[in-house]
C-alpha cells in the first residue's frame, strides 16, 4: 500500500518540508479567476451587476475576459467588497506598491496649471 501525501511530506528534511508547506499556503491563497474570487467573496453575478450598474451578462463577460482595463478590474474588485493593489517586483528592490496609475485628475490639474502660466506670460508680453 502507498503512503499518503501527509506521510511523504512528514518524511522530508525539515528545511524542505518548511518550503513545501509555505508554497502550499501560497497556492491556497491564489485564485484562478474572477468568478472564483467573486464566489470566495460570497457574491452573485447579479449583485456585482447592480454595484457596477450593468446587466448580469456583462459581469459574466468581464469574468471571462483574459485582458481588461485596470479601471474595469478595480471596479469589479470594489464591487465584491475588495480593494485592488498593484505591486511591482523588481530584481533589485523590495516590492513597490503603485498608488496611482493614470491619475487623470492629477494630470489634468498639472495641464491646467501649465495652460494658466502660458496665458499669464502671453498677457504680460502683450
Amino acid at each position: 500500500m502507498g503512503r499518503s501525501l501527509d506521510e511523504v511530506v512528514a518524511a522530508l528534511p525539515e528545511a524542505r518540508r518548511v518550503r513545501v508547506e509555505a508554497r502550499a499556503e501560497e497556492l491556497r491563497d491564489e485564485v484562478e479567476s474572477l468568478s472564483e474570487l467573486r464566489r470566495l467573496a460570497g457574491k452573485a453575478q447579479i449583485e456585482i451587476a447592480a454595484a457596477l450598474n450593468v446587466k448580469q451578462p456583462s459581469v459574466s463577460k468581464i469574468e471571462k475576459q483574459a485582458d481588461m482595463y485596470l479601471s474595469t478590474l478595480r471596479s469589479y474588485v470594489e464591487a465584491i467588497g475588495g480593494q485592488l493593489e498593484l505591486v511591482v517586483r523588481l530584481p533589485s528592490h523590495a516590492p513597490l506598491r503603485l498608488e496611482r496609475l493614470g491619475d487623470v485628475t492629477r494630470f489634468a490639474e498639472a495641464s491646467d496649471a501649465r495652460r494658466a502660466k502660458r496665458r499669464s506670460k502671453a498677457k504680460t508680453a502683450a
